[in-house]
């Protein structure tokens, strides 16, 4: 199949400039809470998985061990997070949230949504669920050609997509 190398790198550079204004512009929202974007997506993925080791929270975030461990170490720092050894396993350290950051989490899912709501103005439902569906194709794509996930995984993604 042909591709049109100007619209292909038109798109490729949207997808990127898209995500990098998303993130400039949240990261801002936050800053009056105290807490970064990066911080804000740990605490909502621990938010819905309590008590995950750090090493498969590494895992299901995507993130390096390293890079995961110096979000946890300010978060732990500012009182949202308890780092906490596994009762069978001692080396093993569990992450949990707290009421602090309970509290944050439900002063920041308005902004949240306050601001995914105001980056969506006035585009129709189905164009973002096209729009979803396409971007989900791309990434079960990119998957495929790197070799990332699991059979399973892709399996998983593509019936997401279907």
């Amino acid at each position: 199949m042909f591709v049109d190398e100007k619209r292909d790198i038109r798109l490729g550079y949207l997808i990127h400039d898209v995500s990098r204004l998303r993130r400039l512009l949240f990261d801002r929202e936050l800053a009056p809470l105290g807490i970064t974007r990066s911080q804000w997506w740990v605490l909502a993925f621990v938010a819905r998985h309590d008590g995950l080791p750090q090493t498969q929270l590494a895992h299901e975030l995507d993130l390096g061990k390293v890079s995961l461990g110096a979000i946890i170490d300010r978060l732990e720092a500012s009182g949202f997070v308890a780092r906490l050894p596994d009762s069978d396993d001692r080396r093993l350290k569990r992450i949990f949230l707290t009421e602090k950051a309970r509290a944050l989490l439900d002063d920041i899912i308005p902004v949240s949504q306050l601001f995914n709501e105001r980056i969506l103005a006035g585009i129709p439902r189905e164009d973002l669920e096209q729009a979803a569906r396409t971007l989900s194709r791309m990434k079960v794509n990119l998957i495929a050609a790197g070799g990332q996930e699991s059979d399973h995984d892709l399996d998983l993604l593509i019936e997401n997509v279907a």
